[in-house]
């Protein structure tokens, strides 16, 4: 794809942002006077802005990539991640969870663990959870390097570097305070950069209904849009449940009815939305427990449309390829430097080779799906091309498609100068949003439940706040890191579900039975949290999903067994992973005595704890009301997109 021609308007539209972002983090700093100013914003927040941060947080390149990469990829059972993977658990942690949280104090997620089991089990999510919110980073970053590269073509370190160096001036100044007023801000920029999109896109494919018979047609022949030999029912692009329930060779996602409901709708997201603290924070920095109870509510309420906003233009992009329209194709894979320097030589070799060793030999340089009648007729021409030639034509023969520059290809279709500014911008909202979430939510662990608790416990405020900036600079370097390992999966999607397997799943069997059943025992939960990690681990490393090599993306200890898609790996990593902590924990705590009594456990169990009623003076305002209509709205639907 070639880089994008800004105009001055779509340059101004950019820089305005920049300077609004940066602008209050700055003119947050003065407010910044203790740690907890800086590391939890002192507990002061109104509802509908955390509610706003809380979904803005999760909007990463997670939300927007992924969600639209799957969109084009796996089609409406996307909107699995929504219906059935976010807002049922969004209600619980409101209604359920967040009395234990914001009613105990604790600073942290970890902290909580601490409170309730003991120091060892706060160690291990302290360090597995910064592991993952490095990594989330990582993506995001990865993500913002590839719209760059795109946008002004900047090489990608140096985008890397740019993107890195503005999340860190706003966030080092202003704390977790200007990480979530920026983030109020780039959930509208979010939105209003997406809509034209949306609205352009269904106008140039004729309307939902004329979409969903060229979602039939890619159903029927998914090798039109890609090198795959799989065919599914005609509405598998276009029906929610219906390919599910027919089982995983039905349907693009490749997960079955089991997969999809206990791995994605109970572990993956109660995991997720219930015991992440990258969220969990946003509601914990409430001016009271009324408005934490309330934020991720407000939340769920964009959260269950934002379907149309960033899987609709994957379904699009997906019909769009289908016809061809306008010469409209998804977007390759890019070759590296190091794959083109692979296999330059083995395509001049490829010349006295038989043709299809020829072609096994380019493939495996390459490392990528290829197109054998282009490599083919590539290597014929070899001898008389020059070196950049040779680079344009390989690069047109790759098959495998970029998922992840599938809304960059859209954007490019379809936004006009002024429109291509707005939409860019919320595209680096997004980014920004996830990169800025994850890194506070690094360093408040890092510094309170890592630095604070086990290196330098009787310091002075002055020092813990020190050390709040200076671990951020440390997370950024980390995340840039993170960022070059996980650019090598073609849908973001597939690598953040594979890390929340690893820390979510364990961590929520972990929470499930120390909440809600108070015989759970310190030894318990940690040997039971240590198992589920150790079970994901080499699950993943006997694993793999269909036409992916051994290695980083599984069975790296030995192939047992394949999956149809990465994402129904994901699904059953994370759901034995669950299994294998609560059967653990339970067998644990029932051969050893509890440490704490119930005194101690008050307000951090729920039998032990008095039950919170609504006191909010119309019946409207209560949470529990609230969550009831969310969920009705939820099942409507299902049922719509059945």
């Amino acid at each position: 794809m070639e880089s994008f021609k800004l105009a001055g308007i779509d340059y101004a539209i950019l820089l305005i942002y920049v300077g609004f972002v940066l602008g209050i983090g700055f003119a947050l700093k003065r407010y910044m006077k203790t740690a907890a100013d800086f590391l939890t914003s002192g507990r002061s927040i109104p509802a509908w802005v955390t509610g706003l941060a809380f979904l803005s947080a999760n909007l990463g390149a997670l939300e927007l990539v992924g969600m639209t990469a799957s969109g084009a990829k796996y089609g409406i059972a996307t909107c699995h991640f929504y219906w059935v993977g976010a807002i049922p658990a969004m209600i619980f942690l409101a209604v359920f969870m967040m009395p234990f949280y914001y009613g105990s104090k604790a600073r942290s997620v970890p902290e909580y663990l601490k409170l309730r089991f003991d120091e060892r089990t706060r160690c291990l999510n302290s360090i597995s959870f910064a592991v993952m919110t490095v990594f989330a980073s990582g993506i995001s970053m990865n993500a913002l390097a590839k719209l760059l590269n795109q946008l002004l073509g900047w090489n990608y370190d140096m985008s890397l570097w740019i993107c890195s160096i503005i999340v860190l001036a706003y966030v080092l100044k202003g704390g977790l305070t200007s990480a979530i007023y920026t983030e109020v801000l780039q959930f509208f920029m979010i939105v209003l950069g997406f809509a034209p999109i949306v609205y352009l896109g269904l106008q140039d494919v004729g309307g939902w209904e004329n979409l969903k018979v060229l979602l039939g047609g890619v159903a029927q022949n998914p090798s039109a849009i890609e090198l795959n030999t799989n065919t599914f029912q005609p509405d598998a692009w276009t029906s929610a449940w219906k390919p599910l329930l027919a089982g995983p060779k039905a349907n693009p996602m490749g997960v079955d009815l089991f997969a999809m409901l206990f791995g994605l709708g109970f572990v993956l997201s109660f995991g997720y939305w219930c015991t992440n603290f990258l969220v969990v924070q946003r509601a914990m920095a409430a001016k009271n427990m009324s408005a934490a109870r309330r934020t991720p509510l407000i939340a769920a309420v964009p959260k269950m449309i934002f379907p149309i906003l960033v899987i609709l233009p994957g379904m699009i992009a997906a019909g769009l390829a289908l016809t061809a329209k306008d010469g409209y194709r998804l977007p390759p894979k890019p070759l590296n430097a190091a794959q083109f320097d692979a296999a330059i030589p083995a395509i001049k070799a490829a010349a006295t080779m038989e043709p299809q060793a020829a072609f096994e030999s380019v493939s495996k340089a390459t490392e990528t799906k290829m197109s054998p009648e282009k490599v083919a007729a590539l290597i014929k021409e070899s001898a008389t091309l020059e070196v950049a030639a040779i680079k344009y034509k390989l690069q047109d023969a790759v098959v495998e498609n970029d998922y992840d520059g599938v809304i960059l290809s859209l954007v490019k279709k379809y936004c006009p100068p002024g429109l291509l500014g707005l939409a860019l911008t919320g595209l680096l909202a997004s980014f920004m949003s996830g990169m800025a979430g994850n890194v506070t939510a690094f360093n408040t662990v890092w510094t309170y439940d890592l630095y604070q608790a086990y290196i330098a416990k009787d310091k002075t405020d002055e020092h813990y706040m020190w050390m709040g900036r200076a671990i951020t600079i440390v997370g950024i370097l980390l995340s840039i890191a993170c960022a070059y390992f996980v650019s090598r999966w073609s849908n973001a999607m597939d690598i953040i579900q594979l890390v929340f397997g690893f820390v979510n799943a364990p961590l929520f069997a972990t929470f499930l039975l120390g909440m809600f059943w108070k015989r759970t025992t310190s030894h318990g939960a940690f040997y039971g949290l240590l198992c589920g990690i150790s079970t994901s681990a080499i699950f993943h490393g006997c694993t793999i999903a269909e036409g992916s090599t051994p290695g980083v993306k599984g069975a790296w200890i030995k192939l047992v067994q394949t999956y149809p898609s990465d994402m129904a790996q994901n699904f059953w990593l994370a759901s034995f992973a669950f299994i294998a902590c609560f059967v653990i924990t339970l067998v644990i705590s029932l051969a050893t005595s509890r440490t704490k009594t119930d005194e101690e456990l008050g307000g951090l169990v729920y039998s032990l704890t008095p039950k919170i009623t609504d006191t909010e003076a119309s019946w409207y305002l209560r949470p529990s009301v609230i969550g009831i209509i969310l969920l009705a709205c939820c099942v409507v639907l299902n049922v719509v997109f059945w």
